[in-house]
């Protein structure tokens, strides 16, 4: 299946690839990150390759740019260059189609989730990842709340765990207090989309099966996900249990590695990515809103006292890298403003006001956690909040920058 014709057209490189400029040991290299995985690892050719890496966009065949763009190159030297870059994964090809799919098929049907981010975001063998937990909860064993009992619910970033650990090791040692039998688990969904037409209407995507991290693994409650899609069979709601989308989500994980440092005891999980809510910030009510409030009165019938909620979302992500036209260094008073108006109207319970604030300019800032966090209030109107941290972190190379905070809910 490798691409191997001078007359057919190229395929285009794949848009979900980002083309990275690095420097490694005085060499100028093009890097490329595959957030789908689908690619080797740690991939990148020299510099010299990137002419020809913009001539593919699906148009011509090999000897029509050879001919258009008058290349002084061999053809089959330039047909190898393509079949290497086949090879890896990078061309939207019809090899490439057929392994996505193989891919996300064997997925599914296993019974477990991998940790995707070992070796990645934190060490893989179990020894090293328990160091590290060890290492970034050694300065929050003392905190105020520690010990509570009242904790129901726990909202806490996503973000790297290299830019946020300190943060992470603060929040999550808040829930030293309690054992819950049970936790839900409202995570953002950062890659449905890339799954189009899949999950066309489709909000809260949950996941049967047991995640594992180092050394650990998480049985699910499949009775809480038996009822949620007979709910979803008999009215719908936007729910379903096709989980692919959680095969390279980190918003479930990252949680999951931290609450293991916390909780030794046995309990079950209900994982759920929950999707863009774009439309309820042009309209409050309407098909999207009905579909939250029911799929919410459905989970809120299983949640007891012994069921806690983690959700997983950060704040405001801003400058030239999302997109602005500045740097995130002259948005910065702006941008916390409205991040403490979000953090407020959270604190408050409100998820009226909350989706006031992100209708004001459609999401101008990308809060990623305002569905999960909206979802949970939702079931949970008027609960109160109390913030933990807030911190602003400064990807100045790249002139932008992530907000992230925690809330805790009693």
């Amino acid at each position: 299946m490798i691409f191997n014709s001078f007359t057919q057209k190229l395929p285009s490189i794949r848009r979900d690839i980002d083309l990275i400029p690095i420097e490694d040991n005085g060499r100028s290299l093009i890097y490329f990150h595959d957030s789908m995985g689908y690619m080797p690892e740690n991939f990148a050719l020299d510099v010299s390759a990137e002419p020809f890496l913009s001539l593919l966009r699906g148009f011509f065949s090999i000897d029509e740019l050879l001919k258009q763009a008058n290349l002084s190159i061999d053809k089959k030297e330039f047909l190898h260059f393509i079949q290497l870059l086949d090879k890896n994964n990078i061309l939207e090809s019809a090899r490439f189609k057929l392994y996505r799919e193989k891919t996300e098929q064997e997925f599914e049907e296993s019974a477990a989730r991998d940790p995707f981010l070992a070796d990645k975001s934190y060490p893989g063998n179990a020894a090293e990842f328990q160091a590290f937990l060890d290492s970034a909860f050694g300065s929050h064993q003392s905190k105020d709340n520690q010990g509570r009992s009242d904790i129901r619910a726990l909202y806490a970033p996503h973000i790297d765990m290299s830019v946020g650990r300190n943060q992470y090791a603060e929040a999550f040692s808040a829930l030293s207090g309690i054992a819950p039998k049970r936790v839900i688990i409202l995570g953002t969904s950062h890659y449905a989309g890339l799954y189009y037409p899949l999950y066309e209407n489709i909000l809260f995507i949950g996941s049967d099966k047991t995640f594992r991290i180092p050394g650990r693994e998480f049985k699910p409650d499949s009775a809480v996900f038996e009822s949620l899609a007979d709910r979803e069979s008999a009215s719908g709601f936007g729910f379903s249990l096709q989980d692919r989308a959680h095969r390279v989500e980190h918003s479930i994980e990252t949680h999951l590695v931290f609450l293991s440092q916390i909780w030794k005891h046995d309990f079950s999980v209900v994982p759920i990515l929950v999707s863009g809510f774009d439309e309820i910030m042009y309209h409050s009510s309407g098909e999207m809103a009905s579909n939250i409030q029911s799929f919410t009165k459905a989970l809120r019938s299983q949640i007891d006292d012994d069921t806690f909620v983690l959700i997983s979302g950060d704040l405001s992500h801003v400058g030239r890298k999302f997109g602005d036209q500045q740097a995130a260094s002259e948005m910065k008073a702006e941008v916390q403003k409205f991040d403490r108006a979000f953090m407020d109207a959270s604190k408050k319970g409100d998820a009226g006001l909350m989706q006031q604030l992100m209708a004001i300019e459609y999401d101008k800032t990308r809060i990623c956690g305002f569905p999960p966090l909206y979802t949970y209030l939702t079931m949970f109107p008027d609960t109160q909040g109390e913030e933990i941290n807030y911190h602003w972190w400064d990807e100045s190379e790249r002139e932008s920058a992530v907000s992230f905070g925690s809330l805790i809910y009693s």
